[in-house]
């Protein structure tokens, strides 16, 4: 049985023949090249278009290794769409892996130091030229946003069209899995949506695989990319944020607590560094402080979530399984799935507490901007009581405004709306149905 991800082919579907590069971007091993190659290979076969108008190539793999130059590539990729009565569809899988080739037919003392980089080619230059031809489109997968997402706007400025594509979310694996919702919602919460470990049927197996590859290929990916010294203080990083998704912290508090709680010495700027290669390996995902009366953001404060639960599980050794962390970390996920900028909000609030008057902050879990529009969302595992709903509710109650809030709680109840105008709904429900 196939993981259909028809949402995501659809996506792509929309942006064929668009003279522009499709760009599919995720974290590794979330099923980007299975998306292009075989479903959407599958719906264009379904259209018409005949086999042998793919190109299909795979820079991972070692037999293709010299393809990894861009030169050799362009001219592989140019020799294999050579009849230019047939439309070719170019698919090239981790084109990160691509390295840059100095042009030696130009004369480097004549080129301004701020232009060095034009001596080389890359691989931009080549889809851009490859974008040119009337005859293909463009395709390609890429495991890091450093090379890839954060460049589009300059390397490809309108040439180029990004799909970040997710492990599964709640709602893909619930269509595959054949459990109860109640059921499924569990075991997403611990082994979380990575597909091979989602259509691995043994439990153990599936704490194997993914440990394996949080290890071998997340982690020596980092080290062999930036070429670090040792994975130690990165791991011990990563293990901090995983410990504490959802908390607010800082670099140097992440720094000060890598030094005194594992005993390894780093400094603020390395955390910082280190910071960037998790994020860009999409390993995690960051959530900043927005005054939500103040319209401004906070300096340094963040909060950091795992891009899957299952990785993050598996590196922990299936400890610190705090329910309402794992699912404020699970909503996190899924709005930003769903396209919405996500930040952590702020309201101050001052109070009477023993005859004098106080200033304090209260959060609210996430701050949805869109437009003009803007949604508050709060999630608790319960209101039970009259003081558990007054406590989860008094922030959104004070932001003084007429947006929508909701209170995302733990299980399957269905939305209702109570008289302050704060929605509620089940967890199960809210990640199943498009209610936002």
């Amino acid at each position: 049985m196939d993981i259909l991800r028809d949402e995501y082919v659809a996506k792509i579907a929309a942006k064929s023949w668009n003279g522009k590069v499709k760009i599919i971007t995720g974290i590794r091993r979330c099923g980007k090249s299975y998306l292009l190659s075989c479903l959407y290979k599958q719906y264009l076969l379904r259209q018409g278009v005949q086999e042998r108008c793919f190109v299909e190539i795979d820079l991972e793999k070692d037999i293709n290794s010299a393809y990894r130059n861009p030169k050799t590539l362009f001219e592989f990729v140019m020799a294999q769409c050579a009849d230019k009565n047939c439309k070719y569809y170019v698919f090239i899988d981790e084109i990160q892996l691509c390295y840059k080739v100095k042009n030696t037919d130009i004369d480097e003392s004549l080129v301004p130091e701020e232009d060095r980089d034009l001596l080389y080619t890359t691989f931009y230059d080549i889809l851009n030229s490859l974008r040119g031809e009337p005859n293909i489109d463009v395709y390609v997968t890429g495991s890091n946003s450093k090379m890839l997402s954060k460049d589009i706007v300059t390397n490809f400025r309108d040439r180029g069209s990004e799909i970040n594509v997710f492990p599964l979310s709640f709602a893909e694996y619930y269509a595959f899995a054949g459990l109860e919702k109640a059921d499924a919602f569990e075991q997403y919460l611990l082994f979380g949506g990575m597909p091979l470990a989602v259509l691995e049927p043994d439990e153990q197996e599936k704490r194997k695989y993914l440990a394996a590859l949080h290890k071998k290929v997340f982690m020596k990916d980092i080290v062999d990319r930036y070429n670090l010294s040792d994975d130690v203080v990165i791991e011990a990083l990563t293990d901090v944020l995983y410990s504490s998704v959802g908390s607010l912290t800082s670099t140097h508090k992440l720094a000060n607590t890598i030094c005194t709680m594992m005993s390894l010495k780093t400094t603020d700027p390395t955390v910082k560094t280190y910071l960037s290669y998790l994020e860009d390996a999409y390993l995690f995902g960051v959530a900043e402080r927005y005054d939500v009366k103040g319209k401004r953001y906070f300096d340094n404060i963040k909060k950091y979530y795992a891009m899957d639960l299952g990785l993050r599980n598996a590196r922990l050794n299936y400890r610190q399984q705090e329910r309402s962390h794992l699912m404020e970390n699970m909503i996190y996920n899924e709005l930003i799935r769903r396209g919405y900028n996500v930040d952590v909000g702020v309201v101050e609030v001052q109070r009477m507490v023993e005859g004098k008057r106080q200033q304090a902050q209260y959060e609210i879990d996430f701050v949805i901007n869109n437009g003009s529009e803007r949604i508050y969302i709060q999630s608790a595992l319960n209101i039970d009581t009259d003081e558990k709903k007054e406590q989860e509710t008094f922030s959104l109650r004070n932001t003084r405004d007429s947006f929508r809030k909701v209170v995302v709680l733990d299980g399957n109840a269905r939305p209702w709306t109570d008289d302050d105008g704060v929605t509620y709904i089940g967890v199960i429900p809210f990640l199943l149905e498009k209610v936002i």
